[in-house]
């Protein structure tokens, strides 16, 4: 009985030293197989980070102004008699716009003028007698003073005639009408905005440590989401005299060609001020970038060789200090080194120590100014 419990129980634990031996086998096995086990090279494209010229821009964002601007408003009151304009159109200097009525200031300048001519007549028979020694000089001049005042009663008549006939100052746009006819209007009396668009000021402010590198007939160069596709130039016409005591900063005023109208008083824009002096930078695409809260990085391309095999191509991650932007580059401040390859396509698929596989016909066209495609 004993035996027959011995030989069970030292089968069972041959079995189990079989299993045991056999599993340890296959784990081995899977073990030098992942040893051996090589990813295979991540394709990307490349460049060659480069040192350039860069111009010096100081950023700012302004507000358009029309070179010329008003409200047209009633220098008098009146009742509108009629509005000879559209909302939205372009008018001339000179260009009649609204007319109020002018029964009562006719009616005055009839009488004004009637009073002239009598009083013109009664100062020709004064003057006659006055130079025959008929009358004195007193009545002479009695007759003289009535008729200037009568003069004076007519030109007064003619210009409240000409104040009720409102006229475009200067050749411009008119905004939204904002009367009627048949309204009665006071003096002041709001009637319609009248803009010159052509040529625009954009007034911005910079910080007072750039004053020394201000000047007068600087280019600046504009944009504006309502324009997106459009890049204007114009020169700084003026810089403030002072600073403001708030913000410590200097109020400067550029002016620009907007013939087609592109820009409304008002519009907000993004402003470039173009210093001539450059910088020396070293840039590399914006693509070669990855971005992360716990710092910017990019994956240099270096050549690394094992012992015994050929030389193959890595990626190893590089944290960098970048700068401002232009086009499709970015200035690299720290972190690089003119003539480092770093992967500029593809970097979203790479990891620390990849293999890689450069293909440079996957690359995309490069520009310091890119422009937009309509699709």
């Amino acid at each position: 009985m004993k035996k027959a419990i011995f030989f069970s129980l030292l089968g069972l634990i041959l079995i189990i030293a079989v299993l045991a031996g056999g599993k340890t086998l296959q784990i081995r096995a899977l073990i030098d197989a992942g040893a051996n086990n090589v990813f295979p090279p991540t394709t990307i494209s490349s460049e060659v980070a480069t040192e350039a010229q860069w111009e010096t821009t100081l950023h700012a964002v302004g507000a358009m102004e029309a070179a010329q601007g008003l409200m047209i408003t009633a220098d008098i009151s009146g009742r509108i008699s009629a509005i000879n304009f559209s909302a939205g159109s372009q008018v001339s200097a000179g260009d009649l716009l609204v007319e109020q009525e002018t029964s009562y200031e006719l009616t005055d300048l009839e009488v004004a003028e009637a009073d002239k001519s009598l009083s013109s007549s009664n100062l020709n028979r004064i003057a006659k007698l006055y130079d025959q020694k008929l009358v004195s000089r007193s009545e002479y001049d009695t007759a003289r003073a009535a008729f200037q005042s009568a003069n004076a009663r007519t030109e007064s008549a003619l210009a409240t005639l000409s104040k009720k006939q409102i006229v475009a100052p200067f050749t411009g746009r008119l905004g939204l009408r904002e009367v009627n006819i048949g309204q009665y209007i006071n003096a002041g009396t709001p009637i319609v905005s009248l803009q010159a668009a052509d040529p625009m000021f954009i007034n911005f402010t910079l910080p007072q440590q750039h004053i020394p590198s201000l000047k007068a007939g600087y280019d600046v160069r504009v944009t504006s989401d309502a324009t997106a596709d459009k890049t204007f130039v114009g020169t700084i016409s003026a810089i403030n005299t002072e600073i403001d005591p708030d913000t410590r900063s200097v109020s400067v005023q550029a002016t620009l060609a907007n013939p087609d109208g592109d820009l409304l008083p008002g519009m907000f824009a993004s402003v470039d001020v173009v210093l001539p002096q450059e910088t020396p930078v070293l840039v590399i695409p914006i693509t070669s970038v990855s971005y992360a809260s716990f710092g910017d990085s990019v994956f240099v391309i270096e050549e690394k060789q094992s012992e015994g095999t050929e030389p193959t191509l890595v990626a190893r991650q590089q944290f960098v200090q970048l700068g401002r932007t232009r086009g499709d580059f970015v200035a690299v401040l720290d972190g690089l080194e003119a003539g480092q390859r770093v992967a500029s396509a593809g970097v979203f698929k790479l990891r620390n120590g990849a293999a890689v596989a450069l293909n440079e016909e996957i690359k995309s066209p490069l520009s310091l100014e890119p422009e937009l495609e309509d699709n």
